[in-house]
C-alpha cells in the first residue's frame, strides 16, 4: 500500500501528478522521449471543472418561482464577476469555473416570461390567466402555483397555450437569444460554454430528463430547434430522440450527446431492464446500441441527491448511505419501493449492464461519471459556505431550513406524510474534464471518450489508469500520467484481454485534494461483477489511506476522524492527506467474468450547508438535520470483457 503525502503542490499547475522519487519505472515508458518530460505529450495534461446542467429563469419551474437571472447573468458568475441573486444579495464563487452549460427545459422554453408579463395569448387562455395572477400574487400563493405547474406538466395535461413548442414565433426567438448568449461568453482556452438544452421526458411524475448538449456553434446548433417531449414535434421516448440526435449528425453534419438526469426521481425507470415504452417488452440489441452511442456520460450526483449508491442496494458499504434521495418520484405522485432502487443508482447501473451485455451482445448503461447543480436560480454554487439552493424560494435565509418552527418541506405528498425538506438538497456537483485544452471540442471529445469524473463539488484532482503491467514503483513517479497512459487505459476505457490467466489487471490512482478544500481520508476501488451464473456482485475495496490506520481482522479500515467544529463552523487538516495513490492489483480476479471497476475518493468529514446556515443566521435545528459529511469524488469506469 502506498501512501504518498508532500506538501508540493506544483502539480496543480503543471498536470503532472506528484511522487517521491523515479526509481523502478520502467525505462520503455521514458525511452525516445525528449529532455523535457512536457514537450510533445500526446494525451490530456490539464482538468478543468464545469457545470453541466443549469437552469435561468427562461425554464418555466425556475421562472415561475421566482428566478429573474437569465442566461448573461448566469454565464457572469461562472466566469468569475460579481452578480446579484434573485433575492438581492451579493454573490461570487471563490473561483471561476472552466466550462458551463446553461440547460434550460425544452418544452415551454420562454413560456413563463409571457405568463408573468401577461402577454395576450397567456390572457386568453383560462388557465394561462389563473398562473399569471398566482404567479404575481407572491408568497404561498406563488409556490403552489409552481407546484400545479409543475405537476400538470409531469402528468401531461399542460394546457397547450401555456406549452411552448417549435413553431411558436416565441419560442425560436428564445432559443435563438439562448445560442447567441453562449457564443457571446465562449471565450476559448479561458471560459468555454456550450450550447445545450434539456429534454424533460416524464412519465406520470418519472423523471427520465436528459441534457443535450452541442460540440457545435450557432453554425450548426443555430439550424434546429431544440427537441421536446409533446406530440407530433416531440416525444417522451428516448429511442426518438436518439433518433433525433441521429438525424442532427447526418443532416447538419454536427456533433451531439446527451446526459441523463440522476436517476433517483425516476422510481426504477433510469435503468429499466425492460422498455417500459413499449408495455414492458425486453429490450433489444437497437436499444442498446444507441443509448450506449448517444448517452456516454450519466449525472451521478446533483443537487437532489447523490445518485452512486444506496444503503439497501451496498449493505455493505459503510459509505453508501451519502445524501440519498428515496421518498418517490418527481412529483411524489409515487412513493418509492425497494424494488425501484436498482433502476436508479449508478452502480447498480453499471451493473444491469453488464447482464444486459451477455444478452444482447452490447452493454447498454456503459456510461461516464459526472456531476452537476440542476441549480433554478441562475446560478451555480457549490461550495458549502455559499449555497444558494436549487429555487430562489430558498435562496439563504433565516427560515429557509426552519421556518415558524416546523421543517421547511419543498414539496409534499398530498397526505402530508411524506416529503423532500429544504435541507435535504445538496451542493452542486462540477464535473471534471481531462483535455488537452479548454475549448468546446477539446472537452466534448473527453467526455465521449468518458475521460471524465464526478465530485460533489470539491474540485480535487483525480487520475486512474488501468493495465496489466504497473508495478508499485509506478505510483512512485512525478510523471505519473505518462506512465498511465504509455502501460494502460484512463478511466472511461476498456481493458484489453488477460494476457494470461495467472495474470491480474493492476490499477495506478492518484488523488490530490482541493487546494482550498478538505484533505483526503481515503481511496476506493469499486469493482462490479458477472458471475458465473450471471449474477452481479460488487465489493468496495480500500487501497490508499491517511494517517498509518490498520485495517482490523476483517479488513475494516477505521474512521479518519472529525475535526469539525460546528461552533464556528469550521474543520481543521491535521488529519488525512493532501495526497493519496497506490498501484493496486485485484486479489479476486477470473479473466473469464465481465467487470467494471471505478475509483471513489472520500474527504475527512467538513461542516455542510446547513452547519454554515445554523451559525450565520443564528438559529437552531431539529436534531435531524444533517451538519456535516464527507465530500467525495467518482471516476468513470474501466471495463474488463473476456
Amino acid at each position: 500500500m502506498r501512501i504518498i503525502v508532500s506538501a508540493a503542490l506544483a502539480a496543480l499547475l503543471s498536470g503532472s501528478l506528484y511522487a517521491q522519487d523515479a526509481t523502478g519505472v520502467s525505462d520503455d515508458v521514458f525511452s525516445g522521449r525528449p529532455y523535457s518530460p512536457y514537450a510533445d505529450r500526446a494525451f490530456p495534461t490539464n482538468v478543468y471543472f464545469g457545470d453541466t446542467h443549469v437552469h435561468t429563469g427562461l425554464s418555466a419551474d425556475a421562472g415561475g418561482s421566482g428566478t429573474r437571472l437569465m442566461p448573461r447573468d448566469a454565464y457572469r458568475l461562472a466566469r468569475g464577476e460579481q452578480v446579484t441573486s434573485n433575492t438581492g444579495q451579493p454573490v461570487k464563487l471563490s473561483r471561476p469555473l472552466d466550462f458551463y452549460m446553461i440547460t434550460d427545459h425544452s418544452d415551454a422554453m420562454g413560456a413563463i416570461i409571457d405568463i408573468l408579463e401577461g402577454a395576450p395569448n397567456i390572457m386568453a387562455d383560462p388557465d394561462g390567466k389563473t398562473f399569471h395572477e398566482d404567479f404575481n400574487a407572491g408568497g404561498t400563493v406563488a409556490a403552489e402555483a409552481m407546484f400545479r405547474l409543475i405537476t400538470q406538466f409531469a402528468q401531461g395535461t399542460i394546457s397547450p397555450e401555456l406549452n411552448y413548442q417549435p413553431g411558436n414565433p416565441a419560442y425560436k426567438r428564445v432559443w435563438d437569444d439562448i445560442v447567441l448568449a453562449a457564443e457571446e461568453f465562449n471565450d476559448p482556452g479561458v471560459f468555454t460554454t456550450f450550447i445545450a438544452f434539456e429534454w424533460t421526458s416524464l412519465v406520470a411524475g418519472n423523471n427520465l430528463h436528459r441534457n443535450v448538449i452541442f460540440r457545435d456553434g450557432p453554425e450548426r446548433a443555430g439550424q434546429v430547434l431544440p427537441y421536446t417531449t409533446t406530440p407530433p414535434v416531440g416525444s417522451r421516448n428516448p429511442r426518438d430522440l436518439w433518433a433525433w440526435l441521429e438525424n442532427y449528425e447526418n443532416t447538419i453534419g454536427g456533433d451531439v450527446t446527451a446526459i441523463p438526469h440522476n436517476g433517483n426521481l425516476s422510481n426504477g425507470m433510469m435503468f429499466a431492464l425492460q422498455d417500459d415504452f413499449a408495455g414492458g417488452a425486453e429490450l433489444d440489441a437497437e436499444y442498446a446500441e444507441n443509448r450506449q452511442k448517444w448517452e456516454r456520460l450519466y449525472e451521478a450526483t446533483q443537487m437532489k441527491g447523490d445518485g452512486e449508491s444506496h444503503p439497501l442496494l451496498s449493505p455493505t458499504d459503510e459509505f453508501a448511505d451519502f445524501e440519498n434521495w428515496d421518498v418517490g418520484n418527481l412529483d411524489l405522485t409515487e412513493l418509492k419501493t425497494p424494488e425501484m432502487l436498482p433502476g436508479e443508482y449508478a452502480r447498480s447501473g453499471l451493473k444491469r449492464g453488464l447482464q444486459l451485455e451477455s444478452k444482447l451482445g452490447v452493454n447498454p448503461f456503459k456510461f461516464g461519471m459526472v456531476g452537476a447543480s440542476d441549480t433554478h436560480v441562475g446560478m451555480t454554487t457549490m461550495e458549502n459556505n455559499n449555497f444558494f439552493h436549487k429555487f430562489t424560494t430558498y435562496e439563504p435565509s433565516p427560515d429557509r431550513v426552519v421556518e415558524n418552527g416546523e421543517i421547511h418541506f419543498s414539496n409534499k405528498t398530498a397526505d402530508g406524510l411524506a416529503g423532500i425538506a429544504a435541507w435535504q438538497y445538496i451542493t452542486s456537483g462540477l464535473t471534471a474534464v481531462w483535455a488537452t485544452e479548454n475549448t468546446r471540442g477539446a472537452i466534448f471529445d473527453a467526455m465521449e471518450r468518458r475521460e471524465v469524473y464526478a465530485t460533489t463539488g470539491n474540485r480535487l484532482r483525480l487520475r486512474f489508469f488501468g493495465g496489466w503491467d504497473f508495478d508499485e514503483n509506478d505510483a512512485n513517479t512525478r510523471e505519473l500520467a505518462q506512465v498511465g497512459y504509455a502501460k494502460g487505459v484512463p478511466m472511461g476505457s476498456d481493458l484489453s484481454a488477460a494476457p494470461d490467466a495467472k495474470t491480474s489487471p493492476r490499477f495506478l490512482v492518484y488523488a490530490l485534494r482541493d487546494p482550498i478544500g478538505a484533505n483526503i481520508d481515503r481511496i476506493q476501488v469499486v469493482k462490479g461483477w458477472l458471475d458465473a451464473e450471471g449474477n452481479t456482485q460488487e465489493r468496495v475495496y480500500d487501497v490508499a489511506w491517511s494517517d498509518q490506520r490498520i485495517p482490523d481482522e476483517n479488513g475494516k479500515l477505521p474512521p479518519v476522524g472529525d475535526t469539525v467544529d460546528l461552533a464556528v463552523p469550521n474543520w481543521t487538516n491535521t488529519i488525512g492527506a493532501a495526497e493519496l495513490g497506490t498501484v493496486w492489483t485485484d486479489p479476486e480476479f477470473d479473466p473469464s467474468l465481465k467487470a467494471f471497476y471505478y475509483a471513489r475518493v472520500i474527504e475527512i468529514p467538513t461542516p455542510r450547508w446547513t452547519a454554515y446556515d445554523r451559525v450565520k443566521f443564528n438559529v437552531e435545528f431539529p436534531d435531524n438535520v444533517t451538519l456535516k459529511g464527507q465530500e467525495r469524488a467518482y471516476s468513470s469506469p474501466i471495463w474488463y470483457n473476456p
